[in-house]
């Protein structure tokens, strides 16, 4: 991982493909699925400075602790993207703590849970190449264009999203609705996405158009804030992984291939 640009991780050749039972995938984001793209583009520039120690509020750089305990409209933006972080990152036996002050001199007392833990190692010590990658994947994928909550299944070949969808969860949420990954980490923050084609009626008709894109006036295709939609995951990702319905890999355009993405799928 290079710091600048959206450079995927080299592949691996990973001998463990076997299914993991982690549950349904879907039941677990029934919520916090409409984390605003301003959120994401506003602080994108100085989301690096969460990443350098453990995600505690005492280890954080000077940076992201002012963003933190901001009384303005910078620090709602930016306490938002940090309880999606930390939704994403940590496990539901972990959580984030701090207090800020607002204008009127009230304090408030924060604590954000975890849930998906896909970089729970981050509690207790700086964020890796992979979960840097999956914690923007995971951000991507919660977006929502018009801050509505929509219910999604997210599924991916790396853990602990990994396994085979129960048939439940299949039947639920049939419509693969695209895939996300890039490094919101790196030195030039980057987001992409691509489109199932198939499902992009669906997609747009649920509101969520992160991957699909909304229409512009001359039937172009418009990015979801900083997250650009590249294409049709058919061309970019190759076929669906057949138990999981999820896509392993994609090609960037500018990085090549990485497996650090995280598929969504919409009832």
């Amino acid at each position: 991982m290079t710091a600048t640009g959206c450079m995927a991780t080299e592949l691996e050749i990973d001998a463990d493909v076997g299914a993991e039972d982690l549950g349904s995938g879907a039941g677990a984001l029934v919520s916090m699925n409409a984390l605003s793209f301003n959120a994401l583009s506003f602080n994108a520039l100085s989301f690096n400075a969460l990443s350098f120690n453990a995600l505690s509020f005492n280890a954080l750089e000077s940076e992201a602790t002012s963003a933190l305990q901001d009384p303005g409209e910078g620090g709602d933006l930016f306490r938002t993207l940090v309880r999606y972080t930390v939704s994403c990152a940590l496990t539901g036996t972990q959580s984030f703590s701090f207090s800020w002050t607002d204008g009127a001199g009230t304090t408030h007392e924060e604590v954000y849970p975890g849930q998906l833990g896909l970089a729970a190692a981050w509690g207790e010590g700086a964020l890796d190449a992979v979960g840097k990658q999956m914690v923007s994947a995971c951000l991507a994928a919660r977006t929502n264009r018009y801050g509505v909550s929509v219910v999604i299944s997210m599924r991916s070949h790396e853990k602990p999203l990994r396994h085979d969808v129960a048939e439940d969860e299949l039947d639920a949420y049939a419509h693969v609705e695209g895939a996300f990954w890039g490094n919101l980490f790196a030195e030039t923050p980057c987001l992409r996405a691509c489109y199932h084609e198939p499902s992009v009626p669906v997609a747009r008709s649920a509101q969520r158009d992160c991957a699909a894109g909304q229409l512009d006036g001359a039937g172009g295709i418009e990015d979801c804030g900083m997250i650009e939609i590249v294409g049709s995951c058919q061309d970019l990702c190759g076929g669906l992984h057949p138990p999981g319905q999820y896509y392993k890999d994609c090609d960037d355009p500018d990085s090549g291939r990485t497996r650090n993405v995280v598929t969504t799928a919409l009832e």
